[in-house]
């Protein structure tokens, strides 16, 4: 089938739009977002709705054994390699209803209009759900779709525990998720991944489509820093070993080297726990996770370089003893130049603005390109505000990212 006779073929937005208000019943924060943390109750009740969404779309269901949903459209040459398309249901403790959800949630919208028009294509095509992508629960993030592609031993990812000493491996049985595939078994011809930006480039500059080029790499540095306990009205300036204070100026020193290593950097500390926590107690365990990202490989270790002599000259000063472990390390990403002209060509069929990007945030599609040609799709989100209940987009965003997703899967796949 020529392009031309199909380039009026559009995804039903209202229907897509339904079906993430609907998963968005499920694990409901405290301020109009979600808390659907991976391998929770929550987390399998979306799952259960997600497979029956795909069953009655006619779609086959697997679930390999860490946990990744794989369901599957046959094609016509139906032992051609598949065009994958997917991203992940789980969210943030505090996160918002489309992270993730959508580009899940859109593929699905894909294959029922396919099924609507009555078009087959020549590959199958397999919409992927992919476990604990957030990391909130259990790091690293990308669990899932590490082990996937051989990345993340399998066993390590079962032992991962949570922060009431749940194991993955276990909560993965409990919630019945725990799947016979052999996780990485299967093969992509290549992967497709819609997401909304996390960042405030495309709505600010009233742009449509985010043709994403590459992903930054990152570090998750967790600090220990051991001090000691002491009375904060009593003990003399001279005389402590203060946690909180190497905390503040290792902190302080991540800000200094994201500025000094500009442009496309950035560092932050998004998670702290103070011990005992008291008001006038001073700390004498503190454990946080330095996150730093860029997407150019030789100043990703230049800043974790920085960072790691920053904290060892701060703790010597302060008599403060530290250990570190690096709990999640992904390298800067280059997505498949061929996938991201489709993506163009298409949105300039749809008559969509568009321009390249790089994502700051880490996704499922970085693991994926390490099998097959990937590539992603932005659309934008209100303010740039994600991994927040307050994330927002508009139905319009939402519809035209999964117009250039139909599009884009459809010349991969091929119509016949």
């Amino acid at each position: 089938m020529e392009m031309s006779s199909r380039s009026n073929y559009l995804i039903d937005a209202d229907r897509l739009w339904d079906s993430l208000m609907e998963m968005a019943k499920i694990g409901p924060g405290i301020a109009g977002g979600n808390n659907r943390q991976t391998l929770t109750d929550e987390d399998s009740e979306g799952r259960r709705v997600f497979a029956r969404w795909c069953a009655e779309a006619g779609l086959s269901i697997v679930a390999d054994d860490v946990g990744n949903m794989f369901a599957r459209r046959p094609g016509h040459d139906d032992a051609a390699l598949p065009v994958y398309m997917g991203s992940h249901l789980d969210t943030q403790p505090t996160g918002g209803k489309y992270d993730g959800v959508l580009g899940v949630l859109a593929a699905l919208e894909i294959v029922r209009t396919l099924n609507d028009l009555g078009v087959r294509t020549k590959r199958p095509i397999v919409i992927a759900n992919w476990t604990n992508e957030e990391g909130a629960r259990f790091a690293p993030a990308m669990l899932g779709s590490g082990v996937f592609v051989g990345a993340i031993d399998k066993a390590v990812a079962y032992s991962k525990v949570d922060a009431h000493g749940r194991t993955f491996g276990e909560e993965l049985a409990r919630i019945g998720w725990l799947g016979d595939e052999n996780s990485g078994s299967r093969q992509m011809h290549s992967y497709f991944e819609l997401h909304i930006e996390q960042g405030p480039i495309l709505e600010a500059q009233q742009i449509d489509i985010g043709v994403v080029t590459h992903c930054q790499g990152l570090r998750w540095i967790e600090f220990t820093l051991t001090g000691k306990e002491a009375h904060t009205g009593s003990t003399p300036m001279k005389m402590r070993v203060n946690a909180g204070l190497a905390f503040a100026r290792i902190a302080d020193a991540v800000e200094t080297v994201a500025r000094e290593t500009q442009p496309d950097t950035v560092g932050g500390i998004g998670q702290v726990n103070f011990s005992p926590n008291s008001r006038n107690v001073l700390p004498g365990r503190v454990v946080f996770t330095v996150d730093i990202r860029t997407a150019n490989a030789a100043k990703l270790n230049e800043m974790e370089e920085k960072v790691l002599a920053a904290a060892y000259a701060i703790c010597d000063e302060l008599g403060v003893s530290l250990s570190f472990e690096i709990i999640g390390r992904t390298e800067p990403v280059t997505f498949s130049n061929n996938l991201a002209e489709i993506v163009r060509r298409c949105s300039d069929r749809l008559s969509y603005s568009h321009k390249n990007i790089i994502s700051g945030a880490g996704h499922d599609a970085c693991w994926a390109s390490h099998v097959a040609p990937t590539v992603m799709i932005f659309c934008p989100c209100k303010g740039g505000v994600s991994h927040n209940e307050t994330e927002e987009i508009s139905i319009d965003w939402a519809a035209q990212g999964a117009n250039v997703l139909l599009h884009s899967v459809l010349e991969v796949a091929q119509v016949v």
